[in-house]
């Protein structure tokens, strides 16, 4: 049996590493809309939806970061609302029901990021649901 050296055992390492980075906030911030979908509108939805609203929100909302980056709170601010306008849109509901849901959302991936957090698996940062 070969031992890989030391530079595949880098290489996978980082590999994996980037994998969790990107999954377990995926799936936080997937949960934290399926929360928010089923307590404020009273439905459900399939758990893959909820991933692919929190996939198109984190694009929707590194877009508007990356493209007004020299408006700290108002980037922020206007980022925020093109995230809720694709909730808004996603599930068939008003403005102020989205706004409910993004807040479940994110009070829900806050909660468990801060779990998760303590137990010193992950950092204080969800792919989906903003988290400030």
């Amino acid at each position: 049996m070969r031992i890989p050296s030391t530079n595949e055992r880098t290489l996978a390492m980082a590999l994996f590493d980037t994998v969790i980075v990107f999954v377990l906030p995926s799936i936080v911030g997937a949960a934290g809309i399926f929360l928010g979908v089923a307590l404020v509108v009273d439905t459900t939805i399939e758990f893959a939806e909820a991933l692919l609203a929190a996939a198109v929100g984190a694009l929707a909302w590194a877009a508007v970061s990356f493209y007004f980056p020299d408006l700290p709170l108002l980037g922020a601010v206007l980022a925020l609302v093109v995230w809720i306008a694709i909730i808004a849109l996603r599930y068939p509901c008003g403005w102020p029901v989205a706004s409910g849901i993004g807040f479940v959302a994110w009070l829900a991936a806050s909660l468990l990021l801060f779990w998760l957090g303590t137990l010193r698996i992950v950092s204080f940062a969800a792919v989906g649901v903003p988290v400030f």
